[in-house]
C-alpha cells in the first residue's frame, strides 16, 4: 500500500470523516462505515485534504488535465483546494469549475460557476466517495453539454469497492470502461479495512472485531465478487 494512501486514511480518522458504526447510505443500505466529507471543517483541514487529492492527480494524469469540476455541493470545495494545491505544490495552474443545483437566469446565468468550459478541455471531477456511481452518471451530460470537452478522469476520496450492474465489476470501474474515462481513489475500503486493523490511531483503536465483522457481512452483500 502506497504511504500516501495510509497518512490519506489517518487523516479522515483524525476528522471524524470516517467513522464505524450503524449507518443509512444516501443508497438507503445500512452500512457498517461512513464516509462524511462535510467534517472537513478547518483551513488546515482542507489545505491537507487538497494535497492528497493534488499529489494523486499529479501522479496520475501528470499534465493532461486542463479543468477540475466538482459536482454540488462537496465536491466544490474539493475543486477549489485541488486547484490551490495543484498550483503551490505542482507547479500546475488549472482551472476549476462546479454546478450550481438549480440554473441561474439573471447576472451570467447558466448552471457552471468557476472556468467557462471550452472545446477540447480535459477534464478531471473530484468527489469524496463512490458508491453506486450516481453522481458522476448525472454530471457527464452536464459537462458535454457545455463544450466539447474531454472527461478524462474521475478521482474519488473512497472507493467502496461495491458492485455496479455485474457481480465481478465495482461500480467505479464500471463508470471507467462505459464512459472511457480513468478512475482513481485515493483509498479504497479494503486499504481502510487492512491499515487500521488490529491498529492504533492516536491512541485508540478505530476499528474493532465487531466492526471487521460488519463489514465482511455487508461486502458479501453488495461488495465486489
Amino acid at each position: 500500500m502506497h504511504e500516501r494512501t495510509r497518512d490519506f486514511v489517518d487523516f479522515m480518522v483524525r476528522c471524524d470523516v470516517l467513522t464505524f458504526g450503524d449507518f443509512v447510505a444516501k443508497s438507503g443500505r445500512r452500512t457498517p462505515y461512513f464516509v462524511n466529507a462535510g467534517r472537513y471543517r478547518t483551513g488546515t483541514q482542507v489545505a491537507e485534504l487538497g494535497r492528497f487529492y493534488a499529489a494523486t492527480i499529479d501522479e496520475a494524469f501528470g499534465d493532461g488535465v486542463d479543468v477540475l469540476f466538482g459536482p454540488a455541493y462537496k465536491g466544490i470545495p474539493l475543486a477549489v483546494t485541488t486547484a490551490i494545491a495543484l498550483a503551490e505544490h505542482h507547479d500546475r495552474d488549472v482551472g476549476f469549475c462546479f454546478d450550481r443545483k438549480e440554473a441561474k437566469d439573471h447576472g451570467e446565468g447558466g448552471s457552471l460557476v468557476g472556468h467557462p468550459l471550452a472545446d477540447g478541455d480535459r477534464v478531471v471531477v473530484v468527489e469524496d466517495v463512490t458508491t453506486a456511481g450516481t453522481s458522476i452518471r448525472n454530471t457527464l451530460p452536464l459537462l458535454r453539454a457545455a463544450a466539447d470537452v474531454e472527461v478524462v478522469g474521475l478521482v474519488v476520496g473512497v472507493d467502496r469497492r461495491e458492485r455496479g450492474s455485474r457481480d465481478d465489476v465495482s461500480a467505479l470501474d464500471e463508470l471507467a470502461e462505459d464512459h472511457g474515462l480513468r478512475t482513481v481513489a485515493l483509498a479504497t475500503v479494503d486499504d481502510v479495512v487492512e491499515h487500521l486493523r488490529d491498529r492504533e490511531v492516536d491512541g485508540r483503536r478505530v476499528l474493532g472485531d465487531d466492526d471487521l465483522d460488519r463489514i465482511a457481512r455487508y461486502r458479501a452483500i453488495y461488495g465486489v465478487r
